[in-house]
Order: structure tokens, then C-alpha cells, then sequence
């Protein structure tokens, strides 16, 4: 590879990690050529872009950034490198553990992760990030938590006017069936007294 060709590769993953908040590093080696096409394929039909760039154009591409940002992932760059970037943070976590799953295969291992500015390193963090909600997921949720209080006190407003409503139709009909009863004169105020 000419340094051109170096530098070509190292502006293109500077964009990326630019556009991207969240992507992952994983180790895909001894998959072989079908596995890592399935791979591939899989991970654009879910909107994940996978990129296999050498380590240390990795790391120049992300010092030249952020060094101090990035630092905890540079431990991570080593043997055969695949990113993948992502807008959905799980995304990545969920396609592995899929994969895995349907190639009967421990590959490939997440080194690791890069989600809205925290490192996860480690294989042992895939289940957690499987389990992170996204921006969408969030709002629903918050959405959903404010709307609960609001159905209820509209809904109790709701039956409170129904029972009001029931409670005069109710009273208009005792007094359209009581009988007309004489109403008695109150004595007059300046009326003497009888003693």
C-alpha cells in the first residue's frame, strides 16, 4: 500500500468515526471468505456500515481526532480488525450475537465499543450492549411515562362528569315523579308569637 493510498484510507475512516457517535471493533479472524460476506451482507441490511482497515491506520485516523478521547480503544488494535458503524448503538452488539448464533462460532469478538463517547472493551460487555436503548427507545419510553399521568386524571375527569351527569339525570327524574305536594308558608317574620 502507497502512503497516498495510506492517507486516502485514514481520511475516509476520519469520517466516519466523524459521522458516526457509535461504532464497534470487533476481531474477525478465521472467519472464512462466505462467513465474513454473510457478515457483510447482514450488517448493510440492518444500516451498519462494516469497514476491515489495518490497525494502525485505525489508530492514526483516531489520534489525529481525538487522541485523548479515543485512548481507551488504542489496547484494543490488534490481529484483523473489522469496524462497524452504526447510528443505533445496540445494533452492532445485536447482528454479532446473531451471527454467532447462526454460524455456531465465537467470532467475531468484540474488542471493543465506542457508544456516545464511552469505551466498552472486552467480549464480556456484547450482552450489555444488547441490552442499551437507543435515542428512539428513550423518548418512547419518557413519552409513554408522561402520557400515563394524563390519561389517568382525563380519564377520571371522564367518569367523574359521567357520574355527575348520571346523578342529575337521576334527580330530575325523583322530582318529575314525586307527587305535587302543598308547600307550606313559612309564618311571616313579624307574626307575634303565640304564647
Amino acid at each position: 500500500m502507497t502512503k497516498d493510498q495510506k492517507n486516502e484510507v485514514i481520511e475516509l475512516l476520519k469520517e466516519k468515526f466523524t459521522q458516526y457517535n457509535n461504532f464497534y471493533i470487533t476481531d474477525t479472524e478465521a472467519l472464512t471468505v462466505a462467513q465474513v460476506s454473510k457478515l457483510r451482507r447482514t450488517c448493510f441490511d440492518k444500516q451498519v456500515e462494516m469497514k476491515v482497515a489495518k490497525n494502525t491506520l485505525i489508530r492514526k485516523a483516531l489520534e489525529s481526532l481525538d487522541s485523548e478521547k479515543y485512548a481507551g480503544i488504542y489496547d484494543s488494535l490488534h490481529n484483523v480488525t473489522a469496524l462497524m458503524f452504526s447510528e443505533n448503538p445496540k445494533e452492532p452488539a445485536m447482528i454479532i450475537t446473531s451471527f454467532r448464533k447462526g454460524s455456531n462460532t465465537e467470532k467475531p469478538v468484540l474488542k471493543a465499543a465506542f457508544i456516545n463517547g464511552d469505551v466498552y472493551t472486552g467480549n464480556e460487555n456484547l450482552k450489555a450492549l444488547t441490552q442499551i436503548k437507543s435515542k428512539n427507545e428513550l423518548i418512547g419510553e419518557v413519552i409513554g411515562l408522561l402520557q400515563s399521568p394524563a390519561k389517568r386524571v382525563i380519564a377520571a375527569l371522564l367518569h367523574h362528569h359521567e357520574q355527575k351527569a348520571e346523578g342529575t339525570a337521576v334527580v330530575a327524574e325523583v322530582i318529575e315523579a314525586a307527587p305535587e305536594a302543598p308547600v307550606a308558608e313559612a309564618p311571616a317574620a313579624d307574626a307575634p308569637a303565640e304564647a
